[in-house]
């Protein structure tokens, strides 16, 4: 097998193993409805194995920033259908990341609504919301029942998106949003049947899992973590009570034979990653991160070294969307404009040029 071989990953079919990971462009307005310029940014990039979408809200509540697309109402709906449509209709293919922020978010983000965590413990930082950046508030301790009630609005939104034509759902539960908060014993201090030991705070995940393979079909839902990211005070310093967290993460999904599991880790060949996908025994998709970018030299040894079955890519498939032929020729590369990542309209989203045709 090679980087540019196809491979399947449950019920989904991939031309190749280059994945575009999910990065948030806040470009999907106030109603959080995926627009023209949308689909045009991911139909663009349709040529990668995998496409997993921008985190997008399973509920009001739970949306982390302005701009970000949701999956919760009827127009929301519609949007990712087109989006769904345009990126088949170039033979692509492509999942949703339903993403719940939890306490990473304000009131003037999310409409007014509450912000919720599993514990009444806030990130110490500020975040950018409409009214410009604001600290982040403390969060409501989700009640036991409140805390059920998120696998439900899970179960929703992965419903609406294969409703929407996309062709699966890739459970958020890392880089500090709520599935994430509660493995984490700082942001974790619940004392119920979700608090406490390693299995009790990776439970939820596990419940979340097991519902949306149930609804939709294991075979369409892949699960993201980063452990030792220490990412917005979701913080995993004890080296023992990492593993034991994980471990028992791993052993809740494993029975699933879900699609995939995507790991952010800044060592993907690295023992801890691969002790987590020999627990989880299936496909791996090795995402090395925020720190540094993923080159195609670090890609392709990745594949050729049998330490995932896929990567994910994230800034260059952002500037090259014809990052697979540019790849597969050893073709140079666009550079991507960081001032772009966040703002909004076209620029650095939909006109990063192409290979100059012949």
């Amino acid at each position: 097998m090679d980087l540019f071989s196809p491979v399947t990953l449950g019920d989904i079919e991939l031309a190749n193993r280059v994945v575009m990971a999910p990065l948030t462009r806040m470009r999907s307005g106030s109603a959080g409805v995926p627009g023209d310029i949308v689909v045009d940014h991911y139909a663009q990039r349709a040529s990668v194995g995998l496409i997993i979408s921008e985190g997008t809200y399973p509920t009001h509540e739970g949306q982390a920033f302005v701009g970000q697309p949701g999956i919760v109402t009827d127009e929301q709906v519609e949007g990712w259908r087109r989006v769904a449509d345009a990126v088949h209709a170039r033979g692509g293919r492509m999942v949703l990341q339903v993403m719940h922020g939890g306490r990473v978010t304000h009131p003037d983000v999310n409409g007014g609504r509450r912000v919720v965590a599993p514990s009444a413990i806030a990130i110490d930082g500020a975040g950018h919301t409409e009214k410009g950046k604001q600290a982040y508030p403390v969060p409501h301790a989700l009640t036991t029942e409140e805390a059920r009630g998120v696998v439900d609005d899970f179960v929703a939104a992965s419903r609406r998106a294969i409703e929407a034509g996309l062709d699966g759902v890739e459970l958020h539960g890392a880089n500090g949003y709520l599935l994430h908060e509660f493995l984490s014993p700082a942001s974790n201090q619940r004392d119920d049947v979700y608090g406490g030991s390693p299995e009790n705070r990776a439970r939820l995940a596990i419940e979340v899992a097991t519902a949306v393979s149930a609804a939709i079909g294991a075979g369409r839902v892949g699960f993201r973590i980063s452990p030792e990211h220490n990412i917005q005070d979701a913080l995993e310093t004890d080296p023992a009570d990492l593993r034991a967290t994980y471990g028992a993460l791993m052993d809740g999904l494993r029975p699933l034979g879900l699609a995939y599991l995507s790991i952010l880790h800044r060592e993907p060949a690295g023992e801890l990653v691969q002790e987590l996908r020999r627990r989880f025994d299936g496909p791996l998709i090795a995402n090395s991160g925020f720190g540094t970018v993923t080159t195609r030299e670090e890609a392709v040894h990745l594949i050729d070294n049998a330490h995932a079955e896929a990567v994910a890519v994230g800034r260059l498939a952002l500037a090259n969307p014809d990052l697979v032929e540019r790849w597969a020729g050893a073709h140079p590369e666009n550079l991507p404009n960081p001032a772009t990542f966040y703002a909004a309209g076209a620029e650095g989203y939909t006109d990063y040029p192409l290979l100059a045709a012949g």
